[in-house]
């Protein structure tokens, strides 16, 4: 390992100790163990060789928001749990549905379809997540509706609903984002009795993910504070 390598490990392992701690800190605020959070590290643009070195240090989880990135790095990285962060596409859907275990924008339309029929044939059962959209402006299904489309999650064979994820509008406040992880939480738990197996709430990211814990989150995605800002990704 070179001098710049192992400076780069070390800064990588110190970013990681104090995400940990600082979900250790709100866990603890709200009454919870650590251990009910689950850090999935967001590694779009990020080499495989930095992942490597995130596994290396404790990371079990990553994230990825393009199907093709995730589609190249998770057979580099096998030992590691890969979720699907972005928009599901019919035309990519076969990428994810053979990399990731884990798939965080459920919503309603074809796509999440095919997502279950291509993990039906390959003999997998795909967890997901369906995003709730409380603002009206982004991608995921309103809070009226969900009912109804997790209902129709469960009658997909090759998936498993597993809980709901949410993205806040962007603020300079990272405490304006309390309230929509505070009804995403409800929204959960006022759904559990029917259907048991929701589990997760992921939300939560690098700017408010301790707000998120306190608010309930079971699932952080963490990119910046992990490995720093990035460039932005090519377009597509």
């Amino acid at each position: 390992m070179t001098d710049e390598e192992s400076d780069r490990s070390e800064t990588l392992s110190e970013a990681l100790r104090a995400v940990r701690e600082r979900i250790g800190e709100a866990a603890r605020r709200a009454g919870r163990s650590s251990e009910t959070v689950t850090l999935v590290a967001v590694s779009k643009t990020v080499a495989v060789q930095r992942v490597v070195e995130a596994e290396q240090a404790g990371v079990r989880d990553f994230g990825e928001n393009h199907a093709a990135e995730l589609r190249r790095k998770a057979p580099l990285v096998p030992s590691a749990r890969w979720h699907f962060l972005g928009t599901l596409q019919r035309g990519t859907v076969r990428q994810v549905a053979d990399a990731a275990v884990v798939v965080h924008s459920g919503e309603p339309g074809g796509a999440v379809e095919a997502l279950a029929r291509r993990s039906a044939a390959r003999g997998r059962v795909m967890d997901v997540l369906a995003q709730v959209d409380f603002t009206g402006r982004r991608q995921g299904t309103d809070p009226a509706d969900l009912p109804a489309f997790v209902e129709h999650l469960h009658t997909l064979g090759g998936i498993r609903p597993v809980g709901l994820m949410t993205i806040p509008p962007l603020t300079a406040d990272p405490r304006e984002a309390r309230p929509y992880f505070g009804r995403l939480r409800d929204v959960r738990d006022g759904m559990v009795a029917d259907w048991p197996g929701l589990v997760e709430r992921s939300m939560g990211m690098s700017a408010d993910y301790d707000v998120a814990v306190e608010e309930g989150a079971t699932m952080v995605r963490v990119g910046t504070a992990l490995f720093g800002h990035r460039p932005a990704p090519p377009k597509r």
